[in-house]
């Protein structure tokens, strides 16, 4: 019996691996008699949750149905800020000057950060602006500093969207106020949420911030709280965007970690603001209790060793070239297995690279995934004379 370590995201399971010509991963679970509820009954017009690291969808309502995004806009605006600063095409202390246009949306009635016209800010200042205090001022502070418009800027935005596949979206501008043409779906702003998440996890700190306070120009400092409501609630949220359009009503784009585990929902159409809240923060709740999520591979990071034959070395470390979580109902967990398959042992030599194992992903007997195995270091071949002693021995005794 061989046992080996399977990372999984839920700390409160364990995982045990069978040996046989198969090595098979058999997933027991301790609450195998805990309740398992219904879909939960969200009331907005549509929404999604899903799993961060396994991509799962755990529930959807109408996902694709077109909504007006609203503030949740201001993602993509991030994004493209946080791609420029990420390849020294931007900085957080650059400095960009603020047109009468963007001045206008502060004195509009709309959610601002207060900047004057002829104000200096810089990156970071705007960001925050956006990011904490939505304020659609500093978006177009920003995309006219970027991109010398938000018209040019929008292209940007939708160069970005089409690159991380979101496929029903168009943006017209950098806020996501009033504009009919400026659309996109709860699946859409899902995508966008994880793209966020994923490649810039140091900006996205700014998220989870509280408060931001502008010390204006002619006047007191100006502190405003972030708006995402589930920040003040000991839940484990960090972000993500809250959104308000009078057409479209109250939106969230909402993500919580609880350990090493992330869920994402995404909901438009909340009737009140309370609910808005309330409701996301059940949708999400729902999903972290009803399933789990296993790590079963990550990108070039060894986590198997196989039995050797006639190798410098009795084992040998494999990897996978991509990561791949698996999440399921916690009612459904007896039913995954997870076998590492190969013609062992393997016999020497082996070249760093060579595909020499797959690991097979099922549930019950549906295969839900099959992964290559790939040798992460050479194995070299004994010399002759080991390699004649230890064939002997294994004709002999049968053990090598």
């Amino acid at each position: 019996m061989i046992t080996l370590s399977l990372n999984t995201l839920d700390s409160k399971k364990w995982i045990f691996l069978q040996m046989s010509k198969y090595f098979t991963i058999l997933f027991f679970i301790f609450s195998l008699f805990s309740k398992v509820f219904a879909n939960p009954n969200i009331n907005a017009r549509t929404g999604i949750l899903v799993d961060f690291h396994s991509d799962e969808i755990l529930f959807e309502n109408d996902p694709d149905a077109q909504i007006y995004p609203a503030s949740m806009t201001k993602i993509m605006t991030s994004i493209i800020a946080f791609d420029l600063i990420k390849k020294d095409k931007l900085s957080l202390n650059d400095t960009f000057i603020v047109s009468e246009n963007a001045w206008r949306l502060s004195q509009s009635g709309y959610s601002s950060m207060f900047i004057m016209i002829n104000d200096e800010v810089s990156v970071e200042d705007l960001l925050k602006g956006i990011i904490v205090a939505s304020g659609n001022d500093a978006c177009v502070a920003l995309a006219e500093g970027i991109a010398g418009s938000e018209a040019n800027f929008a292209e940007m935005m939708n160069e970005k969207a089409s690159e991380i596949g979101m496929e029903n979206t168009n943006f017209t501008n950098s806020s996501g106020i009033n504009d009919p043409d400026n659309v996109s779906t709860v699946r859409d702003i899902a995508l966008m949420s994880k793209y966020l998440i994923k490649n810039y996890p140091v900006f996205y700190e700014m998220f989870k911030e509280k408060t931001f306070t502008w010390d204006r120009t002619g006047g007191d400092p100006i502190k405003q709280g972030n708006r995402n409501p589930l920040l003040y609630k000991n839940v484990g949220a960090d972000g993500v965007k809250t959104g308000y359009l009078a057409v479209e009503k109250y939106s969230l784009a909402s993500s919580i970690k609880k350990n090493d585990r992330r869920l994402i929902a995404v909901a438009s159409g909340f009737p009140t603001k309370n609910l808005r809240s309330s409701h996301s923060l059940k949708l999400l709740n729902w999903g972290f209790r009803n399933t789990s999520t296993f790590e079963v591979s990550l990108k070039d990071i060894p986590v198997y060793e196989l039995e050797t034959w006639l190798g410098k070395k009795d084992k040998i470390k494999v990897v996978t070239k991509e990561d791949y979580f698996i999440t399921a109902y916690k009612k459904n967990i007896r039913n995954l297995s997870v076998k590492l398959k190969y013609d062992g042992p393997i016999v020497a030599p082996v070249q760093k690279g060579e595909k020499i194992a797959e690991i097979i992903v099922q549930n019950k007997d549906e295969i839900i995934k099959s992964l290559p195995l790939y040798a992460d270091e050479d194995l070299k071949k004994v010399n002759f004379f080991k390699s004649l002693v230890t064939s002997i021995n294994y004709l002999i005794w049968g053990d090598a």
